[in-house]
């Protein structure tokens, strides 16, 4: 077995995901993610994405290029879509993080995830969640977009499944579905 050089050292096994930053460099933040306020410690180069994955253990949001470029990683931050494998953990205290984890309702999908399922618009899954969370950021800020909306709006999720027809068919029947609902029922 041939020894690695130098700067191309692997990384340290992290542990399981409950396994707390080394003490001596870790900060101390509380993060509010989902609508709960969780104290968690982490090592202050982070990012978000590996914060939420590998010490809160919220491993919907996913590992993708880890360079911004196809979505996979989207959680929305104060409501707005952002890659989580850009932003410093640091840099989300004081805000709302949403993950997939927080889109359903107990047993009760959100509109969102229930048209996925009906139109199939989640093939493998993997990029599904990112999918999810700017397809809600979106919905959110525009109830009945057009189609060319939709498409701008998951412009940076890129799938290599589907061939994103479903996924815009199931953000459009989503949508109906959320303005027909009744006041606080919509999602």
């Amino acid at each position: 077995m041939r020894t690695p050089s130098p700067d191309r050292t692997p990384a340290p096994n992290r542990g399981p995901a409950t396994e707390r930053a080394p003490a001596s460099r870790a900060v101390l933040r509380t993060l509010r993610v989902n609508g709960v306020d969780r104290e968690v410690a982490f090592l202050p180069h982070e990012t978000l994405l590996e914060v939420l994955r590998e010490r809160m253990g919220l491993t919907g949001t996913k590992h993708g290029c880890e360079l911004g470029e196809c979505g996979t990683c989207t959680v929305l931050v104060d409501g707005r879509p952002v890659l989580s494998c850009l932003l410093l953990g640091l840099n989300a205290a004081g805000s709302e993080v949403t993950t997939v984890e927080g889109l359903a309702d107990g047993a009760r999908l959100h509109p969102l995830q229930q048209a996925f399922v009906e139109t199939g618009a989640a093939q493998c899954g993997y990029c599904t969640p990112g999918f999810l969370l700017a397809a809600r950021a979106l919905l959110d800020a525009e109830p009945a977009p057009s189609r060319q909306r939709i498409t701008s709006a998951l412009g940076g999720n890129l799938c290599r499944c589907t061939g994103y027809l479903k996924i815009f068919e199931a953000v459009e029947l989503a949508a109906a579905r959320m303005r027909a609902a009744p006041a606080g029922r919509g999602g």
